[in-house]
């Protein structure tokens, strides 16, 4: 896949993540080492390079978690659907 492809498709993530912000997401994320991160949280904001999660943990503590657009194109974040848990990217890139 070339580049400019690749940014096309970064460019239309962060079109829907703009669209997306206030609501209410699942997320799971690939950290390495066999580390995943699964959690609910509010999408708050929707940078140009990045977005932000707020993710409630316990004892009502929130915390913010930022990832790269390039993270889900990749397939190290998907995120999905609260209500219908159906991924918000079903297929990024076509084989």
């Amino acid at each position: 896949m070339d580049l400019a492809h690749q940014a096309t498709i970064v460019t239309r993530i962060h079109d829907t993540l703009t669209h997306q912000q206030g609501k209410r997401l699942k997320l799971k994320a690939n950290m390495g080492r066999s580390k995943i991160i699964e959690c609910e949280g509010v999408l708050t904001q929707a940078y140009p390079q990045l977005f932000i999660v707020e993710v409630e943990r316990k004892r009502g503590r929130i915390t913010r978690q930022s990832y790269q657009y390039v993270d889900i194109l990749t397939g190290a974040v998907e995120l999905m659907h609260v209500e219908s848990n159906e991924p918000l990217f079903p297929v990024l890139v076509e084989n």
